[in-house]
């Protein structure tokens, strides 16, 4: 057994389907990082192959906290990581380790021993990283995603040079190798600060008031809130699945009852011509009739319905045209499609109304389906035992 491809699949997993997209920075590509720095490290320092393993597994499990808790995600991720190598009979004494590893990665912990210098400094490689101002954009944005603190860029630099101040790497590796591109990053901040601080003053409070007065309608128009989107898109993916299972259970109706009747019409009807087998011309009707009422109900329950395909300039000004449903513009020229488009993307209050009409018609062809598909199966159930019943009374009649 692998323990160490095991729980980098587990972990690489968790990290995939469970964590929020509003991480942006603690997320897979970060443990993957930390990961990769272990290894140097660990070569570099000389390390044990057992206590390699114990802070590999670390790394891999050192953030999965965040899924679940990201106030105390250090000790949510030892847990995570305690119960799943229980599982795999992991021993005891080695799990212990690991969750102190996991519990060194808290950012204001001062290690205590070599492995724990390690893995803190493989944690906080980014503030040396060719990289380091993506990673660091990505951080700002996942507070203000997750703990809804926002910071101004200048506001954040100063932030950084605050944390800089404060952190030191531990191993003699990360000394020697990260310590000059750290500084290289710390010069690139105060300058960037410098910069910003020049800019503020050369500006006006009028023109500073103006520009972030249109950066906030830029962004309110181009990006809407991310709580939003997932709205909508899990909604929207909702609707369209349970259509997708309406629809194919009106299906497996449809051919269920098609070969009832197939079967009746090669098998039973042809023998209703004779006397003897008069008593099953009632159960047979009875079967037929119920199956072709289950039949037109699955296809009214799947049977689409269009609309004209068409609108006016004046509706779209008037917001009144849906255009996010084919139905409403398959018969426009595309001229005329791209610029009612525009249009509602233009207003944002235009557009939201659009994806909840969208979504409201979607739930009431919802409602007819599943109304339809109910009374079917109803009639399905009804039929079926109606026609066994009448075939018993019909063969005990004849046999007394």
């Amino acid at each position: 057994m692998d323990i160490l491809k095991i729980s980098e699949d587990y972990a690489k997993n968790l990290l995939k389907d469970k964590l929020s997209s509003a991480y942006t920075y603690h997320n897979l590509d970060h443990t993957i990082q930390v990961v990769d720095k272990i290894k140097i490290l660990a070569k570099a320092e000389n390390v044990g192959p057992e206590d390699t393993e114990n802070l590999l597994l670390a790394g891999w499990f050192h953030d999965l906290g965040y899924v679940d808790n990201a106030d105390n995600h250090e000790e949510e991720s030892r847990k995570i990581a305690s119960d799943f190598l229980k599982q795999h009979q992991f021993p005891e004494e080695r799990i212990a380790k690991i969750g102190e590893l996991i519990l060194a990665t808290d950012k204001f912990y001062k290690p205590k021993n070599h492995l724990e210098e390690i893995i803190k400094d493989a944690d906080l490689y980014h503030l040396a990283s060719d990289d380091y101002f993506r990673i660091c954009e990505n951080l700002r944005q996942e507070i203000k995603e997750v703990h809804h603190q926002k910071f101004s860029k200048l506001k954040w630099a100063e932030l950084n040079i605050v944390f800089f101040s404060k952190h030191q790497f531990y191993t003699n590796y990360a000394k020697e190798n990260w310590q000059p591109e750290k500084e290289k990053n710390v010069e690139k901040i105060l300058s960037s600060i410098r910069n910003m601080k020049e800019e503020k003053k050369e500006k006006s409070s009028l023109e500073k008031d103006k520009a972030l007065l249109n950066k906030k309608k830029l962004e309110k128009l181009e990006s809407p809130e991310r709580g939003i989107e997932t709205m909508f898109r899990v909604t929207l993916n909702n609707h369209t699945k349970l259509s997708q299972i309406a629809d194919s259970k009106a299906n497996i109706l449809l051919s269920v009852n098609a070969i009832i009747i197939s079967v009746a019409l090669s098998t039973l009807i042809p023998k209703l011509d004779a006397p003897s087998n008069s008593h099953l011309i009632v159960p047979t009707f009875i079967m037929i009739i119920s199956s072709v009422a289950c039949i037109i109900l699955a296809i009214m329950s799947t049977r689409p319905k269009v609309s004209s395909g068409t609108f006016t300039r004046k509706e779209i000004e008037e917001k009144k045209v849906n255009l996010l449903f084919f139905g409403n513009f398959y018969k426009m020229p595309m001229e005329e499609y791209i610029w009612a488009m525009k249009e509602m993307m233009k207003d944002r209050q235009y557009l939201y109304d659009t994806m909840i009409k969208d979504l409201y018609y979607l739930g009431v062809v919802l409602n007819r389906k599943y109304t339809l598909l109910r009374l079917t199966y109803t009639v399905f159930t009804i039929g079926i035992i109606a026609s066994v019943v009448a075939f018993v009374v019909a063969f005990r009649n004849v046999t007394v």
